[in-house]
């Protein structure tokens, strides 16, 4: 068995602490929150491009792609689910909403744990001559990338139309 070096020990020490802080911030952006329409804007463009640029590299690679498209279906699924138990708000301050905290902490973490494995797969790999991973080289780290981005994105897409749905009213009157 190897020694482990002081680097490793490092990372095995403060690899927990790290997911801890990541599920800490995730969680707390999962509570009632203003809705903003350049947000919810944003988040349609990001999360549609995380689908969009692997999309475009991966035509060569069919089970990489199908993946990714499977991961953003069943994210799609997961959002119309989400928004039906997402709370809105429509008081005198403002317009709010309470998202499902739980369904949105797993998406997100989803992508975070996949993230670290590569992260523990490049940095085992080091000085071995192996070349590091790309994104889009795995259809595991596919399906996690279409999951997540395929959730938000829609959910994006939900507030968006729940927001439009509330001005369509406001102009009614």
């Amino acid at each position: 068995m190897e020694d482990l070096s002081i680097t490793t020990l490092a990372l095995l020490v403060l690899t927990p602490l790290l997911v801890w802080r990541v599920y800490n911030r995730i969680k707390a952006r999962m509570t009632r929150q203003r809705s903003i329409v350049s947000r919810h804007y944003t988040g349609v463009l990001v999360f549609g491009a995380m689908i969009v640029v692997p999309l475009l590299q991966l035509f060569d690679r069919l089970p990489n792609l199908a993946a990714l498209m499977l991961g953003s279906a069943v994210g799609f699924g997961w959002s119309v689910y989400a928004l039906t138990k997402t709370r809105f708000e429509d008081t005198p301050q403002g317009y709010y909403f309470t998202p499902p905290a739980r369904l949105g902490i797993v998406m997100a973490m989803i992508l975070v744990a996949r993230i670290f494995y590569l992260g523990v797969e490049i940095y085992a790999n080091q000085g071995k001559g192996i070349p590091a991973p790309k994104l889009t080289d795995d259809a595991i780290t596919m399906l996690c990338v279409g999951l997540t981005a395929g959730y938000f994105e829609w959910y994006s897409m939900g507030l968006l139309q729940w927001r439009r749905k509330l001005r369509k009213a406001i102009d009614v009157e």
